[in-house]
């Protein structure tokens, strides 16, 4: 075992680089970038030569920048070595900082020479991420200012760029924003995170699957009955309000995030352990969804809205009353849906996912229900039998379970489930990375795997189009309403053939019963 054990430290040294962040005054920097490359740099995982350079619309000199890095790795940085003052000292001396309109055609000049001097000064080469925290309609300004001062060319080391999902707001943005994206950038140049793809259990998944003989003679149409996939939130909206009443649960989760999920867990084992081969297997997979018909809609997809519900006796807010949500809105916090792949492997297994906000617990799993034994020998003495589940737990106490039956001790014959499951907080040895950690490094060597590709992003848009389309044209396909601290609207369970299955419920501590 230790022969073949791999691990994120493993990795050949890194080439020289550096990181530069748009937007690096907001949120998503200060509570997730800037700790996870502070991480890295805890675990020796950087390169010799490394720095960051922040960019932003405030006015602030680089001490006072360091001042608010070091405030946001006390608040948000998981390493107790936030609180020694040398490595705090150390990581905060590859910051940098300089004050940037991204609509500024000039401030992009004022950008190449700031780089030009400070990679000249550190003899750090011109191998440059650029990441884009910032609000997705400035995606194509600033690629276009970088390609217009000549920020994207690799005569001189190489270039990359790393945008946040929404890749798009629908399939015709999508393959707007890509054609932008790519007048100045080549594919292999363009990561498109997706941090789900970044956790370790969903990476797992493939590993599961392909590194054990045990599953995956099982895993397809013959043995597998069908697979839920659920990823619940016990918040709502929140804040984002404003955001979240343009997107949905459609487009902030299904589109991206589990249909990834979806692909990882459907796809064809690749010919090689590779970027390319692994991306084209899950592309043939969300390529193979059965489109589901506008006349089909409300058959196979349920959509839902919290409301204001006393829960535990405090009064929690509906949808229609949040900040920056319109009163009349029509946008879904739930969906439900069933959904179908037309290849080989899955022919007529049905895939449901759902997401919501306001459900009882937060959880992400992938449940791979399989079929019953063909000769119900006990029957008559436990009816019904209970069914086998492979259960892949994504967050948050990642881990995997298998599910079958067992005899109860004592006199007969009675049959219950019992579970088998491994918890990876069990591996005390191994430090399990945050997903940005995974995926910063995973672009700073180049490896695109866990990256999404512009012909998924293009064929999961195309899926889900047609649905939301149908929303918006048709005012005759409900709207279901749910009370907060429920599982959404029942519904949702109409969508199962037989009429006695319903949705199983994630628990919180990783059992199943």
């Amino acid at each position: 075992m230790d022969n073949c054990k791999e691990t994120i430290t493993e990795k050949a040294p890194l080439e020289n680089q550096t990181l530069i962040i748009f937007g690096s005054n907001g949120d998503l920097a200060r509570r997730k970038l800037l700790p996870a490359v502070f991480q890295l740099y805890i675990d020796r995982l950087l390169p010799q030569s490394f720095m960051v350079i922040g960019t932003g619309s405030r006015d602030c000199s680089e001490e006072q920048y360091r001042a608010e890095v070091r405030e946001s790795l006390i608040l948000f940085a998981k390493s107790e070595r936030k609180h020694q003052s040398t490595f705090v000292d150390e990581f905060l001396s590859m910051i940098h900082y300089i004050q940037l309109n991204n609509r500024e055609e000039k401030d992009f000049g004022k950008l190449k020479t700031y780089i030009d001097r400070l990679l000249q000064e550190s003899a750090v080469p011109k191998n440059i991420i650029y990441y884009f925290s910032i609000p997705p309609f400035l995606y194509e300004t600033v690629a276009k200012q970088l390609v217009k001062h000549s920020l994207n060319r690799e005569t001189d080391g190489w270039k990359r760029i790393i945008v946040e999902k929404p890749f798009g707001y629908s399939y015709e943005t999508a393959k707007e924003l890509d054609e932008q994206l790519h007048k100045g950038f080549k594919e292999s140049q363009i990561y498109r995170i997706d941090h789900y793809l970044g956790k370790e259990t969903v990476q797992n998944i493939m590993v599961t699957r392909f590194a054990n003989g045990f599953f995956e003679p099982v895993w397809n149409r013959k043995y597998i009955d069908r697979i839920e996939i659920t990823a619940s939130e016990t918040l709502g909206v929140g804040k984002r309000g404003g955001y979240y009443d343009g997107a949905g649960a459609m487009r902030d989760m299904i589109q991206n995030h589990l249909l990834q999920v979806l692909a990882v867990v459907a796809m064809e084992p690749p010919v090689v352990f590779d970027s390319d081969a692994i991306r084209n297997e899950t592309v043939k997979v969300l390529q193979a969804l059965r489109p589901i018909e506008a006349d089909n809609i409300a058959e196979h997809v349920i959509r839902g809205q919290y409301i204001a519900t006393t829960v535990n006796g405090k009064l929690e807010s509906g949808y229609r009353q949040e900040e920056g949500v319109k009163p009349d809105s029509r946008t879904e916090t739930f969906v439900a849906m069933k959904l179908f792949i037309d290849n080989w492997r899955w022919g007529d297994v049905p895939f449901y996912i759902r997401t919501g906000k306001h459900l009882p617990e937060q959880a992400t799993e992938v449940v791979i229900h399989l079929k019953p034994a063909p000769h119900q020998l006990f029957k008559r003495i436990c009816a019904p039998q209970p069914t086998n589940m492979i259960i892949l737990r994504i967050q948050p106490d990642a881990g995997v379970a298998i599910d079958f039956g067992m005899k109860i001790p004592g006199a007969g014959y009675q049959v219950q489930n019992v579970n088998m499951a491994f918890h990876y907080s069990d591996l005390t040895d191994s430090k399990i990375p945050e997903a940005y950690e995974r995926l910063l490094l995973d672009c700073m060597t180049g490896d695109s795997t866990l990256y999404a590709r512009t012909d998924a992003v293009n064929a999961s848009w195309k899926f889900v189009d047609s649905i939301l389309k149908a929303w918006q044209s048709n005012p005759d396909i409900p709207l279901y309403f749910y009370e907060c601290n429920t599982w959404g609207p029942t519904e949702a369970n109409n969508l199962f053939t037989d009429r006695k299955t319903k949705w199983r419920p994630p628990f919180p501590k990783f059992k199943t019963h």
